[in-house]
């Protein structure tokens, strides 16, 4: 009997042992996060979304070949000039663009927020992961940034290795290779914040001779041009055909190389900047990509790569993201990780401020009711083509109340409410037939090709539009209305 006793303990023990040896190789399991934001990235610079680009990005592309790319991924939009500080804040918190904290809108946080212990870093960091963040300074969300266990944040939009993408890869490498020494099992969560190809876009040496282009400084001359630089955009034109609706824009009077030239000289040369700081973006990320496979980290982390927003440079006769055209509204969007499928393309209609429900879902960790994101891990799964089936966006920064934009299926309508009521247009486009927004200006062909809006054929089409517009800025708390709306 006494034999049995000691038999059934020992049986006991060996379980408890093995369970515990168990719950020690789940909680190993946890996936590893690797969030990668470039700043000021159209996603038709990516070869993966537009392929006449001559942008190399054999990391990037690597990632969609292994991952899955979204089609439809927006950033909401902005009530400011600073379009990257509500998408950031957006990012974090998993709000919505008329329910984020104050310091979206005025850039500066004064004291603490509530919402600051509900963002990426604090929630990550409560379920037992560690967290780490390099980024640039300003134009963000400085409540949630320091959420993050070890921040190494500088603006770096230099050509060299010190000034640069470079040294905001180091700063992950430095960390990847602290957990290496110090054996660290616990899951990471990475954000890896590129300060470029933000203006102003001086690449490495090697890249601008690559794509053709020059630091251009002089104000009274324009660069010359090269063969090796970038083809003009599809929808390029020399002038928007009427004013954005905010005076005095950085973007579009004020930034160094390119001033109010929308010439053809200064666009080739200024998508080479663009081009060259992208490509050393992406052998950044390649050096990253390395070293975890190298410390066997890599099949378990989930690996994001987003823009906050995109860009114009040239299109439609624009160079910042203060628009709604799709060059700007949409943001490249790629995601790979353990159980992903290869080389898969979705829809989505995912807005970046779906990411945080996302991430909190495919780590397994409650997502908190603050979030009003939606998780787009079904869509991985395959289990749905989209998240939602109406998009909205935003462009508040100028004159009130701004620009308006609303998409579903193929139709996307752009309204524009500026200048105190002197610049009123309303932009219908089918992006299945005109997917570069052509407008009159560009003299296309192809009837489709065009503004519609004012086309007696697509009159049902445009007001149905327009009630969806109006539908969706009631249900996001918009709090404007534009001038042929219920007030």
């Amino acid at each position: 009997m006494k034999i049995l006793k000691i038999a059934a303990l020992v049986c006991i023990s060996l379980l408890v042992s093995c369970k515990e040896a168990e719950k020690k190789q789940e909680e190993k399991k946890r996936p590893n996060f690797l969030f990668v934001l470039a700043d000021d990235q159209s996603p038709f610079d990516l070869k993966i979304y537009n392929p006449n680009s001559i942008l190399d990005t054999p990391n990037i592309d690597k990632l969609a070949n292994e991952g899955i790319v979204f089609e439809s991924a927006r950033h909401m939009g902005s009530m400011n000039g600073a379009v990257c500080t509500p998408s950031r804040h957006m990012i974090m918190t998993g709000r919505t663009l008329w329910n984020l904290p104050p310091s979206a809108e005025f850039q500066t946080q004064i004291g603490s927020h509530p919402l600051d212990e509900q963002t990426i870093g604090a929630l990550f960091n409560k379920a037992g992961y560690k967290t780490m963040r390099t980024c640039k300074k300003g134009n963000s969300y400085p409540g949630a940034n320091k959420q993050f266990t070890v921040v190494h944040d500088a603006t770096k939009r230099g050509g060299t290795e010190e000034s640069g993408s470079a040294w905001h890869a180091s700063q992950v490498l430095n960390y990847l290779g602290d957990r290496e020494s110090s054996k660290e099992e616990d899951p990471f969560f990475i954000y890896l914040g590129f300060s470029h190809p933000h203006d102003t876009r001086n690449g490495t040496p090697e890249l601008l001779e690559k794509y053709g282009a020059v630091n251009h400084k002089d104000e009274n001359s324009v660069p010359e041009l090269n063969e090796k630089q970038p083809q003009l955009p599809e929808n390029y034109l020399e002038a928007h055909p009427f004013f954005h609706g905010h005076p005095d824009l950085r973007d579009e009077d004020r930034v160094s190389g390119v001033w109010k030239n929308r010439d053809v000289n200064t666009i080739r040369n200024e998508v080479g900047r663009e081009f060259a700081c992208s490509e050393n973006i992406d052998t950044q990320l390649g050096k990253v990509l390395k070293k975890l496979e190298e410390t066997g980290e890599l099949e378990n982390t989930y690996i994001i790569y987003t823009s906050d927003h995109g860009i114009a440079i040239g299109r439609h006769g624009l160079m910042g993201k203060q628009n709604l055209y799709e060059h700007t509204w949409r943001v490249p969007f790629i995601i790979k990780g353990p159980g992903i499928d290869a080389h898969k393309t979705k829809n989505g209609n995912i807005y970046l401020l779906d990411v945080l429900p996302s991430v909190l879902d495919l780590a397994g960790i409650e997502i908190p009711e603050t979030v009003q994101g939606k998780s787009f891990v079904p869509v991985l799964k395959g289990e749905q083509e989209n998240v939602r089936d109406v998009m909205y966006g935003v462009y508040a920064g100028g004159t009130k109340p701004g620009m308006r934009t609303v998409k579903k299926g193929d139709w996307k309508l752009i309204k524009y409410d500026v200048m105190d009521g002197s610049v009123r247009e309303t932009q219908l486009f089918n992006l299945a037939e005109n997917p570069h927004e052509y407008l009159p200006e560009h003299h296309k062909a192809g009837a489709m090709e065009t503004n519609l809006a004012t086309n007696p054929e697509y009159a049902d089409k445009l007001a149905e539009m327009e009630a969806l517009l109006l539908e969706e800025m009631i249900a996001n708390n918009d709090p404007y209305r534009l001038w042929n709306q219920t007030k």
